[in-house]
């Protein structure tokens, strides 16, 4: 018999939107979701406990977290809908990728400073979603996702004007900065509507679609570039961000009802950080997913200086072995999603934390002993990537599930997590030299940080602890 998630000692009953109001995306309500043994929710005391009250809230919990409301399910219109607007920074990465030695030489400037465009958009972007976040708590999803992705597309029309490195860069932290409403109001609209592993398993679909980004984005961004120069793969950005504006203006509900809407400007907002901050756990959960998006984004920034000025490999090689590994993302995503209906979260995340430090450890090994050649790096570098998706949709849905009254904040945070560290800690490779070892060194560092974190900020390896085998 399975065993009782222990993340969520109550299953939660999703958000219910505004009277009257009918959309295309939200399936028909099925009936309650029934109460969970107490056993579970004793089990869970410690870990899954929500925090107290938070100032400007309308309670304690969101309408999600409500006994009589009915319960969604996710479907393909939810993660269409959503994959797509979470996928914008993805696509604003990953099509830009093959292009960045030719930026590097048509500006006159180094590998590194190239990097900061891919690295100055992730910090913008964790920037964005501190700011998104509680705007979005006090005035609704829509309005500050269609505002975000309006700013991106000037942004990226910019870009392609940009005369040199420095107001590249600023410009791309400018471009990070809005399309993280895209972002953030994703995941916020998820934990309005679904909880626990419904949550999860929809975290883990929306991969699908965000990896068709490493699937396509660089081989397209490549061919632009190659017939057209670097600067029209940013008015091909302008051209996505615009239809996914429109997707977002004709399909996307307001999950927030005004009933449920934080009152307060800076102060409130500033106040739900604290929340935040004062549980542990959720942000040893929080950090989690920061750390894997910098493992990612240390092989995205890197491999297209490793691989093609390393091995030789040509911008179109380069975009299929980019294709290939986002293979790896997408079904580590899939089968994440798949097994979550039978372990708990918190229990594959202690199984993926200790397999991804044991083969990036492997990866730096390749690297320095020069092992299986080209081969034998791309193998295990394979491996890590089939990896990395786990623990952002597990992490993420537990620590949401933990502040549902303040989805869009805590949903910011995360976000900013990811961004933030993803950015921060990628730039590393280039500063230490920008080839395999340095690109493996980082990784394999990275994913010790994360083991260590979890296995020492939160109860999950503790005998007796809230999310132990018991």
């Amino acid at each position: 018999m399975r065993e009782p998630d222990p993340q969520v000692p109550v299953p939660d009953a999703p958000a219910v939107p505004a009277p009257g109001t009918v959309t295309p995306s939200v399936p028909a309500p099925s009936t309650a979701a029934s109460a969970a043994p107490a056993t579970a929710a004793a089990a869970a005391a410690d870990a899954a406990a929500p925090g107290p009250a938070v100032p400007g809230a309308p309670g304690t919990a969101g309408a999600a977290d409500a006994p009589d409301s009915p319960r969604y399910r996710p479907d393909a219109k939810h993660v269409l809908l959503l994959g797509t607007m979470a996928a914008l920074p993805a696509v604003s990465t990953d099509i830009y990728l093959p292009s960045l030695p030719e930026v590097a030489r048509d500006l006159g400037t180094t590998a590194a400073a190239a990097q900061l465009t891919i690295a100055g958009m992730m910090v913008g972007g964790a920037l964005g979603q501190l700011v998104v976040g509680p705007v979005s708590d006090r005035f609704g999803r829509r309005l500050p996702v269609l505002v975000g992705v309006a700013l991106h597309v000037v942004t990226s029309l910019l870009c392609a004007i940009a005369p040199a490195i420095v107001p590249l860069v600023a410009l791309r932290v400018a471009q990070g900065f809005f399309n993280a409403a895209a972002t953030v109001v994703a995941m916020a609209l998820i934990r309005d509507r679904f909880v626990g592993s419904d949550a999860s398993r929809l975290m883990s679909r929306l991969m699908l679609v965000i990896g068709v980004a490493p699937l396509f984005a660089p081989s397209v961004g490549g061919l632009i570039a190659g017939e057209l120069g670097w600067r029209a793969v940013f008015v091909a950005l302008a051209l996505f961000g615009t239809s996914v504006w429109v997707l977002v203006l004709l399909k996307m509900p307001e999950t927030l009802p005004a009933e449920r809407r934080r009152t307060g400007g800076v102060r409130t907002a500033l106040a739900g950080y604290a929340h935040l901050l004062r549980d542990r756990h959720f942000v040893a959960l929080a950090v989690l997913p920061g750390l894997m998006m910098a493992v990612l984004m240390t092989y995205v920034v890197a491999s297209p200086f490793v691989l093609q000025e390393g091995y030789g490999l040509t911008e179109h090689q380069f975009a299929l072995l980019f294709a290939v590994n986002g293979v790896g993302l997408v079904l580590g995503a899939q089968v994440n999603a798949a097994i979550v209906r039978r372990v708990s979260p918190i229990r594959i995340l202690r199984v993926v934390q200790v397999a991804t430090v044991v083969l990036t450890g492997a990866l730096l090994v390749v690297a320095l002993t020069g092992a299986g050649g080209l081969w034998g790096l791309l193998v295990v570098l394979w491996l890590v990537l089939a990896l990395v998706n786990f623990a952002p949709p597990n992490a993420s849905a537990i620590a949401l599930g933990r502040h549902g009254a303040i989805a869009g904040t805590a949903a910011a945070f995360i976000g900013a997590c990811q961004a933030g560290l993803g950015g921060l800690v990628s730039n590393l490779s280039g500063l230490f030299g920008g080839d395999a070892v340095a690109m493996a060194a980082v990784m394999t560092g990275t994913s010790v940080l994360a083991l260590a974190i979890l296995a020492f900020a939160t109860p999950a390896f503790r005998r007796g602890g809230a999310w132990s085998l018991g």
